[in-house]
């Protein structure tokens, strides 16, 4: 065959490879037609709003909605209450983050150490924590810590402590609610990995000497830095903007909104004082940390070797 010859065969060979090439793409098509126009337009919506000077009177009709430019985030940007509640709602999620993968990584290992019916008990209860919804889990815990009535005041002798009075108490009253819903998630995905990952490494370590915690460290946690990756983002994302658990334990944001965080910051001035333009514009904000959040540390694995 000459060379004339074997070009159409090459090229016949090529587009089949092609065409597996983009084949999981054409798979992601039906999804993709579902997903991104629920993302696409409430984005465009919230970034259109934040824009303009729409008030109570823009939405009923009394007056024109006018397009202002950046001046609702000038507004922002100008305000001491919103650098104070970034500040606490950065902080809080951090916090929220650290002990909740820190009590789904210990819950996962144990998972692995305790009997098979034992574990079967954790992972139910586990599982009727994540099940229940955030406000039926908040109005629960909000009687077991009630001020007259409440269980834990009555074991603790405390009758009359109103746990949602002092500032750091009502966040960590909350924070306890949040790892109490979220540590679920992380633990079985954490477990989920662990079994995935080949025995003979870890009987290798045994066998080198590495004692539990070594092996742990050592082992177990570079093999799941793709699984931790997942949980993190996952996790920075559910607990920077943590909204139902604020607003029903702490009745909008505390005394004199000493436990606002940016989502109920967001709510206040969109809805309870109908400057709808300043509560998009909080949005806004609110999604481009995120994003920015969430290409450092992707950036930082990568950088790090990991395959993601």
């Amino acid at each position: 065959m000459t060379a004339i010859d074997a070009g159409p065969a090459v090229a016949g060979r090529a587009r089949p490879r092609t065409r597996r090439q983009f084949a999981p793409l054409w798979m992601l098509l039906p999804a993709a037609a579902v997903l991104v126009p629920l993302f696409v337009y409430p984005i465009y919506q919230l970034g259109l709003l934040s824009v303009l000077d729409f008030r109570q009177a823009q939405v009923s009709g009394g007056q024109p909605t006018r397009f202002i430019g950046l001046d609702n985030y000038a507004e922002l940007m100008s305000a001491p209450k919103f650098w104070s509640v970034l500040w606490a709602t950065v902080v809080f999620a951090a916090a929220l983050v650290v002990v909740t993968l820190a009590v789904g990584a210990a819950l996962a290992v144990l998972l692995t150490k305790v009997s098979r019916w034992a574990a079967i008990a954790l992972s139910l209860a586990a599982m009727a924590a994540w099940a229940a919804p955030a406000m039926t889990g908040s109005t629960v815990w909000m009687f077991l810590f009630d001020t007259n009535l409440g269980l834990v005041n009555r074991v603790l002798g405390w009758e009359g402590h109103n746990w949602t009075y002092e500032r750091f108490s009502a966040f960590a009253l909350v924070g306890a609610v949040v790892v109490w819903h979220s540590f679920p998630f992380v633990m079985v995905t954490l477990y989920a990995g662990i079994k995935a990952l080949p025995e003979q490494v870890l009987e290798a370590a045994q066998l080198d000497g590495a004692g539990p915690w070594r092996s742990f460290w050592s082992v177990t946690v570079p093999m799941l830095r793709p699984v931790i990756a997942i949980v993190v983002i996952q996790s920075i994302i559910w607990d920077f903007k943590i909204f139902t658990q604020i607003y029903v334990m702490t009745n909008g944001g505390g005394i004199a909104g000493q436990n606002l965080t940016l989502n109920v910051y967001a709510y206040q001035q969109a809805f309870a004082s109908s400057e709808y333009g300043l509560g998009s514009a909080i949005g806004v904000v609110m999604m481009l940390i995120l994003l920015a959040v969430t290409l450092v540390y992707l950036r930082m694995l990568r950088r790090s070797g990991e395959p993601l």
